[in-house]
């Protein structure tokens, strides 16, 4: 769990977020979504601690993430996976050097079981047999599941994806909302999701906080957005053509 109590941040005198609380659950995938410019960036930032927020309190179960100091927040950094919106694979690297990476830097685990753990988190995400190729030679969606691996290599209690499907054709958007799910729930970790993709809400939002003009406007889950009275939400949503089409078929 991540619970973050009365979260305000301003920018040169502009108020960017107003007094956010927000309780992201355990073992459920937690979506944030909003127009662009809401706010939902900086509070992830404010979040895992790349930015400090002006008033409230940020906390990892029950230890207060924004009171501690560097050396306790990096302890708890280790225990965070993180699935960046361009992947952030690097080029020189194999596949299995990727994955290997974080687990290189932050664990004393000996060769072999480094390899063992690459090749199961590889296999978590349905890859095999591309351990020696690079980023380069793999299709997007591929190194979409490569970041993954990475990002879960090191058996994280939280993850944090951004817009994890940005420039993925539909079916592969699909197949990466499903393995953040199902990974989700099978190690039981705090998942939170800043998206745009409203397939991506109604497909795996167990959780969904609405972010509008930097403060927290609604949340629910994915049922109870196709019956919503709240007008911006409403908006938001049904921006899309296809959402509209979505209601049609319920």
């Amino acid at each position: 769990m991540i619970k973050l109590e009365n979260i305000s941040k301003a920018f040169n005198g502009e108020q960017i977020l107003s007094d956010i609380g927000i309780t992201y659950e355990q073992g459920k995938t937690n979506l944030i979504i909003g127009a662009s410019g809401s706010g939902k960036s900086v509070l992830t930032k404010c979040t895992v601690g790349l930015i400090q927020p002006d008033t409230g309190k940020v906390f990892y179960d029950d230890r207060e993430f924004t009171a501690l100091d560097s050396k306790s927040r990096q302890e708890i950094r280790t225990e965070i996976g993180m699935l960046f919106q361009g992947n952030a694979l690097f080029d020189s690297l194999t596949i299995e050097q990727n994955v290997m990476f974080p687990l290189q830097m932050h664990t004393d685990m000996k060769s072999d079981e480094i390899l063992e753990r690459v090749n199961f988190c590889l296999e978590r995400v349905q890859l095999t047999g591309v351990n020696h190729k690079y980023p380069a030679e793999i299709s997007g969606g591929m190194q979409k599941r490569v970041a993954l691996a990475r990002a879960i290599s090191m058996k994280p209690k939280y993850l944090f994806c951004d817009e994890p499907n940005s420039g993925l054709d539909p079916q592969t958007s699909i197949v990466i909302d499903q393995l953040i799910s199902e990974i989700t729930k099978e190690y039981n970790m705090t998942t939170i999701i800043v998206t745009h993709d409203m397939n991506s809400v109604m497909e795996i939002g167990d959780k969904v906080i609405f972010i509008h003009k930097g403060r927290k406007w609604w949340e629910g889950n994915s049922d109870s957005i196709l019956s919503t009275t709240n007008k911006e939400l409403s908006d938001f949503v049904f921006a899309s053509s296809v959402m509209k089409r979505l209601v049609d078929k319920k």
